[in-house]
C-alpha cells in the first residue's frame, strides 16, 4: 500500500508497559503493587473493577504478570530486535515500586535506579528516544493498605517525591514522559487503573472524582517538577481516546455521544486546559459529586499544563440514548452498542481505521497542541507454522490502514503529531484479558495462557513489513 512521506524526525516506534513485559515482580528490591494482584480467569474484572479485594497473592489464583515475558532480564535482547526494526523511540513505563517498593520510603532502591538506568543506556546505544510513563497502571500496595490509594490526597506527595526522583535521576538520558497512563481509565477499571478497592456503601463515583482530582494535581506537580529539573523536557497526558459515535442521527443518541466522549475529555480538559469545564463542574453538581478542591489546587492545574497530548487508540464506539433497543457492542470497557458499518476483531473489538484520524481531528481541534500516537494495535490469535513461523496478514492489514488514516491526518489535515509507537511490538500479557494468546506483536514469545514456554524470542513476518514503513518514514505501506 502506497502511504504518505512522514515529517522528518518522526518518532516511530513502539510501546509496551512495565507490568505487562517486566517480569521479576519481586526481583532487585521491587514492591508489590496492585497490577501484580489482578489475576488471570473470572476474577479478573471483578478486581481489576475495584468489587472484589485482593491485596495480596494468594494459591488459588495465577498473575501472569509475575513472569511476563520477563524483560527484566532479556532487555537487550528485546531493544536489539527493535533497532533492527528501525525503531526512533521505544515507550515504556518505570514500575513505581522499582523506585520505591513501598512507595513512601526516605531514600530510592538504588537497584530499581540502577536497572532503567541500563535500559536507558541500551536504548541510546541503538539510537532510541526513550518515551517513559511515570505510572502505566501501578500503585504502591502499601500504599493502597496505608492510605486508600488515590482516594486520600497524601497519594500526591508520594508520587511528586517519585517523579522528582526519576526526573532528576535520569534528567540527562530521557527527553519526553507521561504522567498517567490512561488516566480515564480510572473510572472503568479503578483498581487496575488507581489502585481503588470500593468499600460497602461508598459512593463510588464520588470516590472516582476524587481520585481523579488527585492525580490531576499530581500530574500537573509533575509538570512543573520535569520543567523545573530540565526545563527541554516534554511532557505529555495519556488517555485511552477513540470517539463515541451517535449510534443513528437521532437528536438523542447524537446528544448521548457528546456526554460519552465528555467523561474522557475532562482529564484532559484539567491537564492541557488547566482547569475544570463548566460541564464537568454541571453534572458533578447535578450528582452530588464534590471535587476535593484545596487552596492552591487551581493555580497548579492552570501552570502545570503539559506540553502535548498523546493518546491510545484501538477501535471507535458507538453509544445510544438510554432505553434504547440496540445490540451492546461484544467487548467494550467503557461500553456501547455494537456498530453495524465495523468489522471486528478476534476479541470484539471494532475496527475502525479512519475513527483514527478522526480522533485525531477531535483532540487537536480541542486543545490545539502536538499529539502523540503512543499506542495502537491489534490483538489476534496467531497461527505457528510447523517452521515456527507467523504470517501475521491480518496485523498488517490492520496496521497499515491505521497508519495510512494518521498519515492522512498529518499530511491533509495539517495536524503537528510528534510520533506514532504502536501496542506492543513484542507479545506481552494482555491488560484486558491477561491473555498471552491474545497476540499484539511483531515479535512472537514463546509463551502461553499456562506459563508454559522458553520465552525465546522469533519475528512474525510483520517485523518486516514494519521494518520496511520505518525506513520509507511511512511511504511504503
Amino acid at each position: 500500500m502506497k502511504g504518505y512521506r512522514m515529517p522528518e524526525g518522526f518518532l516511530w516506534g513502539g510501546a509496551t508497559a512495565a507490568n505487562q513485559c517486566e517480569g521479576a515482580w519481586n526481583e532487585g528490591g521491587r514492591g508489590l503493587a496492585n497490577v501484580d494482584l489482578i489475576p488471570y480467569g473470572k476474577d479478573r474484572w471483578p478486581v481489576a473493577q475495584g468489587k472484589m479485594k485482593m491485596l495480596e497473592c494468594d494459591a488459588e489464583h495465577a498473575y501472569p504478570g509475575h513472569e511476563a515475558i520477563d524483560f527484566y532480564h532479556h532487555y537487550k535482547e528485546d531493544i536489539a530486535l527493535f533497532a533492527q526494526m528501525g525503531f526512533k523511540c521505544y515507550r515504556m513505563s518505570i514500575a513505581w515500586t522499582r523506585i520505591f517498593p513501598n512507595g513512601d520510603e526516605d531514600e530510592p532502591n538504588e537497584k530499581g535506579l540502577a536497572f532503567y538506568d541500563s535500559v536507558f543506556d541500551e536504548c541510546k546505544k541503538h539510537g532510541i528516544e526513550p518515551l517513559v510513563t511515570l505510572v502505566h497502571f501501578d500503585a504502591p500496595v502499601h500504599l493502597i493498605k496505608k492510605f486508600g490509594s488515590w482516594r486520600s490526597r497524601e497519594m500526591i506527595a508520594c508520587f511528586e517525591k517519585y517523579a522528582r526522583t526519576v526526573f532528576t535521576r535520569y534528567k540527562d538520558k530521557v527527553k519526553y514522559w507521561l504522567t498517567f497512563n490512561e488516566i480515564n481509565m480510572l473510572l472503568h477499571a479503578p483498581f487496575m487503573g488507581a489502585g481503588i478497592v470500593f468499600e460497602d456503601g461508598e459512593n463510588e463515583e464520588q470516590v472516582k472524582y476524587t481520585a481523579a482530582h488527585h492525580e490531576l494535581v499530581a500530574s500537573a506537580l509533575a509538570v512543573k517538577a520535569a520543567h523545573e529539573i530540565n526545563p527541554s523536557m516534554k511532557v505529555g497526558c495519556m488517555i485511552n481516546a477513540g470517539d463515541f459515535y451517535p449510534y443513528s442521527c437521532n437528536p438523542q443518541d447524537v446528544w448521548e455521544a457528546l456526554c460519552k466522549n465528555r467523561e474522557s475529555y475532562f482529564f484532559v480538559d484539567a491537564q492541557s486546559r488547566g482547569a475544570y469545564p463548566a460541564y464537568a463542574i454541571k453534572k458533578l453538581e447535578r450528582e452530588g459529586i464534590t471535587l476535593p478542591l484545596q487552596p492552591g489546587d487551581e493555580e497548579i492545574l492552570k501552570a502545570g499544563t503539559v506540553d502535548f497530548v498523546s493518546f491510545s487508540y484501538y477501535s471507535t464506539r458507538a453509544v445510544a440514548a438510554p432505553g434504547s433497543n440496540v445490540p451492546a457492542a461484544t467487548a467494550n470497557i467503557m461500553l456501547g452498542v455494537k456498530n453495524p458499518y465495523l468489522k471486528e476483531s478476534d476479541w470484539g473489538w471494532a475496527i475502525d481505521p479512519q475513527g483514527l484520524r478522526t480522533t485525531m481531528n477531535t483532540l487537536y481541534d480541542r486543545y490545539q497542541k502536538p499529539l502523540f500516537i503512543v499506542e495502537n494495535g491489534i490483538g489476534t490469535n496467531d497461527t505457528v507454522e510447523s517452521d515456527g513461523t507467523v504470517h501475521d496478514d491480518d496485523r498488517i492489514a490492520y496496521m497499515s490502514a491505521h497508519i495510512l488514516e494518521m498519515e492522512k491526518a498529518v499530511v491533509e489535515d495539517g495536524i503537528p503529531l510528534m510520533g506514532y509507537t504502536m501496542w506492543g511490538p513484542i507479545d506481552i500479557v494482555s491488560a484486558s484479558t491477561g491473555e498471552m494468546k491474545k497476540r499484539y506483536g511483531f515479535i512472537r514469545v514463546n509463551k502461553d495462557d499456562a506459563g508454559n514456554g522458553d520465552l525465546s524470542r522469533s519475528k512474525k513476518k510483520s517485523f518486516e513489513w514494519y521494518r520496511n514503513v520505518i525506513a520509507t518514514n511511512g511511504e511504503n505501506l
